[in-house]
């Protein structure tokens, strides 16, 4: 057993193999790279409204992911358009497929009202659970390479927004962080 910073290179296998692969020594240089790998997703508060939003749909997945999808491609399409927003989207998809193979890949259709057909029909073909699960993984990828770009406390203005969450009510982050989250505006 391998032991790092205090840290089993078990428990993070992706580490484990990048130093075994690249043959990269163990060196306090890497901490925070090591870091990175050990977060919590439980850390960010996006990735927390994420998880409280997932865990209110338990029936009709399909539909309240894509009317989730729709909601933030509202918010995203103003900022990086149409072409950035496919691209984000399709790398989301890529890194989310590692975990469901079954999740539609491929080029999104050009009309915007049919962008998220292939994701429905795929979560169409699910247990619900599955389906929340993989739509919850999506989100938080889409996220991870939105806030790499545009920076964490932006991302999470831009995701509040979309999904009606308001910042300044902290009875509502009570309400979101204790799993009875606001209810979703429908537009």
């Amino acid at each position: 057993m391998v032991l790092l910073y205090d840290v089993q290179l078990s428990q993070c296998p992706i580490l484990a193999s990048v130093l075994k692969i690249g043959r990269i020594p163990p060196t306090s240089l890497y901490r925070p790279i090591i870091d990175i790998f050990l977060m919590e997703t439980s850390d960010l508060l996006r990735h927390q409204i994420i998880n409280s939003l997932m865990a209110q749909h338990t029936e009709k997945v399909a539909d309240a992911a894509i009317n989730l999808w729709e909601q933030t491609a509202n918010q995203i399409l103003a900022i990086v358009g149409e072409v950035g927003f496919d691209s984000l989207y399709a790398r989301s998809v890529f890194h989310t497929r590692i975990t469901f193979p079954w999740l539609a890949a491929g080029a999104l259709p050009p009309q915007s009202d049919q962008r998220f057909a292939g994701l429905k029909m795929s979560l169409e073909k699910q247990t619900p659970a599955q389906a929340n699960e993989a739509n919850r993984l999506l989100l938080i990828n889409f996220t991870d390479i939105l806030s790499s770009l545009i920076g964490e406390q932006l991302t999470t203005h831009i995701l509040r927004s979309a999904w009606g969450i308001d910042a300044s009510d902290k009875a509502g982050d009570d309400k979101l962080l204790s799993g009875h989250p606001k209810e979703l505006k429908n537009e």
